[in-house]
């Protein structure tokens, strides 16, 4: 299947990806950034709180306020990444809409910056957003400079929040450039071209908060992508039940000592294994009973390094 074929099956331009902290959200992110980027496509990765967590993946210096290439991917893609940075997006925000210029970098200088977020907490959010809108509608020469932008996007316990201040800030702002910022980011966030890609893993806690995120992200109207279920394990076992003569004729087999405190031993890893397998196909269940597509990545044993990423990337895009 070629590579069109493949990334046609994520056809918006902007990916946000949420999840639980611990859930691997920024490892997917930019394995679907690489996916993306097949076929000689340019993609930016992206994210907003100030974590680095692209330039640790990547193993590369902190990033700036700047968008750099961090990665090549076969077929002459590329992805370029860029840490937003609020402040710096506040001083980009008064040089395009009042041309502050110089006296808008001054204002670093007295914490005019930190006053403002301050005193209006959502404006830090909108000019995140706005910055992500920025880069996913830019166009050179009549064409769009990406072809997508993943965001690494705030954990699933803010994300609604988070996508909504632009038009929670609409309501507070009746004119001026803030208000038509805001409103053209939540035109965004709910067209067609944005899509929410909710991470989890299947234990209890990441499961229960990508339910709530998602039907918290349906009452906004906020389109949702797909579920990905991260670090997923083969089963073991496919038995409902392991007898001590079953793992006695086992270890026999393989040259083993089959005494019995190493079969009891072995019995109770099974049990608790079964048991841990059940509960994963109560909570993959009810993630499916929510109707979005599901994707499995697979549990990386050797950690996530760029051939992990691969793997991850190549598993996304094909599913």
């Amino acid at each position: 299947m070629g590579d069109d074929a493949r990334t046609s099956r994520w056809p918006a331009r902007l990916h946000v990806v949420t999840g639980k902290g611990g859930t691997g959200k920024t490892s997917v992110a930019a394995a679907l950034a690489l996916g993306l980027a097949e076929g000689g496509r340019r993609v930016l990765l992206t994210e907003v709180e100030g974590r680095q967590g692209i330039a640790q993946l990547f193993d590369t210096e902190p990033l700036p306020y700047k968008e750099l290439k961090i990665a090549s991917v076969a077929g002459g893609g590329e992805v370029r990444a860029l840490a937003v940075d609020p402040e710096e997006a506040l001083l980009e925000y008064l040089e395009m809409f009042y041309r502050l210029g110089a006296a808008g970098r001054a204002l670093r200088k007295v914490g005019a910056i930190d006053f403002a977020t301050t005193i209006a907490p959502g404006l830090r959010d909108v000019l995140l957003t706005g910055k992500v809108k920025e880069s996913t509608t830019r166009a050179k020469d009549g064409r769009r400079v990406y072809d997508a932008v993943v965001l690494d996007a705030p954990p699933t316990g803010r994300i609604g929040r988070f996508l909504n201040v632009t038009a929670e800030t609409a309501k507070l702002a009746k004119m001026g450039p803030i208000k038509t910022q805001s409103e053209g980011v939540a035109s965004l966030l709910r067209s067609p071209i944005t899509s929410v890609h909710v991470v989890t893993l299947l234990e209890e806690m990441p499961v229960q908060e990508s339910l709530d995120a998602i039907a918290e992200l349906r009452a906004l109207d906020i389109g949702v992508g797909r579920i990905i279920v991260n670090a997923a394990r083969p089963p073991l076992l496919t038995a409902g039940r392991v007898s001590k003569a079953e793992l006695k004729r086992g270890l026999t087999a393989a040259g083993l000592p089959a005494d019995p405190t190493t079969v009891s031993l072995l019995q109770d890893e099974a049990k608790a294994h079964l048991t841990r397998r059940a509960l994963e196909d109560t909570l993959r269940t009810e993630l499916a009973e929510l109707g979005r597509p599901m994707i499995e990545l697979p549990l990386l044993p050797q950690g996530v390094d760029r051939a992990g990423l691969d793997v991850l990337a190549n598993t996304l895009l094909s599913a």
